[in-house]
């Protein structure tokens, strides 16, 4: 057992500091406290589910249940199953409960447009273990240097690159936190533009193609993935121009000392801007650059032009992405350990595909379960007796997701929500494919908004090393403030969605031929 960490250096065993046993102490009845307080809500809600009770309180405690499951950092599949079985029984007894559990796993799963997913994870991870994702960034610092704030810039293009490729906010977010934001600070930018640019870079990537997310949202509201992946072109092309805009103007208006004063003034005879501590890219260090990291735009276009065509389905795009992201693994990595570099992308396929199988058929069930209380259809009739429009029901739901990403990532908000809402936005008319793109880009808003972003946090806590925070105080007052600076865009960005839906369904529609 470690010593507590009270306990000063080189002191004996008793000296322990003054006080120390009382926050120890204090600290650990708090635990105590949570852990009693939460164990009392899984039982209390699972027993009540026994209880002979209205089927609408049934959904609504095993909806609690499963939030409480969640909040304990249950794998998400496991937290929607087990509520919605229990649910289940106290619905319909045990032979529905018996039937479900032989039936459903391969109704879910055993569907053709599902193999997408495999094949979009599997590129995403031969890419990353290719080292590809990695040159994205210094490319689009050599790219964009010569704007101002361009190191902002590059990092949030570089960002939509990456999470778009990888699925994974958190992931681009670490990743970017670790490399951009000294590489900013060393170039004096000010640390609410090196932090907020770092934030918001995730944002574009979860919608443009190949988007795990949207093709999961596809599975959950059973809509064609091809055209659910087209509609996210628009907007995330869209998001990450206004950020790039927003980043330029900020970056005119923080303008740094020191090292960014040296850089600005090299920026107006044609240097890099932001370059301060390396020499100025050349055109001919751009272009050998491009040719780096040419796979991930081939891949990208092959995949949004495939399938706007009609050469390739959306399954069909996912193999071929797979086998030319096998290539270029092997030759990327040839010499250094390229096989091993596919057998482990090759495994995190597999436990990548196995969770997601598992949600959905978790989602599938509590779908089943919030049916049979009749709670999706009685919110419906809630929303039309508000007589709420889709423009203030979407209102409604923005406030609604940003609520629920202070304790929730965007995935168990989206499979939590979806399964509720399909008749709701049957009934006001909202476009299925338009959807997708709305709830995806809330969720990862949610998640970077105070005051309980998840993103704020992993950000803040990557700050506290000195190699990143370069010698710099960076506090979670200084994270939020950055944040806050760049959630008016964010708001536009939702707005022009609500209020212009042709974004994102132009290019189905166009690829449809209607």
């Amino acid at each position: 057992m470690t010593e507590p960490a009270t306990r000063t250096v080189g002191a004996p065993a008793g000296a322990e500091d003054p006080g120390g046993d009382g926050r120890e102490g204090a600290s650990e009845m708090r635990s105590w406290i949570v852990l009693v307080l939460t164990a009392a809500a899984v039982v209390g809600s699972t027993v009540a589910l026994f209880l002979p009770l209205v089927p609408e309180a049934i959904g609504a405690l095993a909806c609690a249940l499963m939030l409480v499951l969640i909040f304990l950092r249950m794998p998400v599949a496991i937290a929607m199953t087990i509520p919605a079985l229990l649910g289940v029984h106290a619905l319909r007894g045990w032979p529905l409960v018996e039937s479900t559990l032989t039936t459903l796993p391969y109704q879910q799963v055993a569907n053709w447009t599902l193999s997408v997913v495999p094949m979009f994870i599997l590129m995403g991870l031969l890419l990353w273990r290719a080292g590809l994702t990695e040159s994205l960034y210094s490319v689009g610092r050599m790219w964009l240097g010569w704007l101002p704030g361009g190191l902002a810039v590059g990092t949030n293009l570089a960002g939509a690159g990456l999470a778009s490729v990888s699925g994974s906010s958190v992931g681009t977010t670490y990743a970017l936190a670790r490399i951009g934001i000294p590489e900013m600070l060393k170039a004096g930018y000010d640390r609410r533009l090196a932090i907020g640019s770092v934030v918001v870079a995730g944002l574009p990537g979860q919608l443009i193609p190949p988007s795990i997310m949207l093709v999961i949202y596809a599975g959950i509201a059973e809509v064609p993935i091809g055209p659910q992946l087209l509609a996210g072109i628009g907007p995330g092309l869209l998001v990450a121009a206004l950020f790039t805009v927003m980043i330029v103007l900020f970056a005119r208006r923080w303008a740094g000392t020191g090292a960014a004063a040296e850089a600005a003034a090299r920026a107006a005879s044609g240097a890099a801007l932001g370059a301060a501590s390396a020499p100025a890219a050349t055109w001919r260090d751009r272009f050998v650059g491009l040719v780096s990291i040419w796979p991930v735009p081939l891949l990208i276009v092959l995949i949004v032009v495939g399938m706007f065509s009609g050469v390739f389905t959306a399954t069909e795009a996912g193999a071929v992405a797979a086998l030319v992201s096998l290539l270029v693994t092997l030759v990327w990595r040839r010499g250094s350990g390229a096989w091993r570099a596919v057998a482990d992308a090759a495994t995190g396929t597999v436990a990548s595909v196995g969770a997601i199988f598992f949600m959905l058929i978790g989602v599938e069930a509590l779908s089943r379960m919030l049916t049979l209380t009749g709670i999706s259809n009685g919110f419906a009739e809630l929303v039309e007796g508000l007589n709420l429009n889709r423009v203030s029901f979407l209102l409604l739901m923005t406030v609604v997701y940003v609520v629920l990403g202070t304790f929730m990532e965007p995935l168990p908000m989206m499979v939590l929500t979806i399964p509720i809402l399909m008749p709701t936005l049957k009934a006001l008319d909202i476009s299925l494919l338009w959807y997708g793109v709305f709830a995806v880009f809330m969720g990862e808003l949610a998640v970077v908004t105070p005051p309980v972003g998840i993103l704020a946090f992993i950000i803040y806590s990557i700050t506290k090393d000195p190699q990143v925070n370069q010698g710099q105080s960076i506090s979670m007052n200084d994270v939020f403030r950055a944040v806050w600076w760049f959630m008016p865009m964010a708001i536009i960005v939702t707005l022009v969605l609500i209020f212009f839906p042709q974004i994102a369904t132009f290019i189905p529609g166009l690829a449809s031929g209607e």
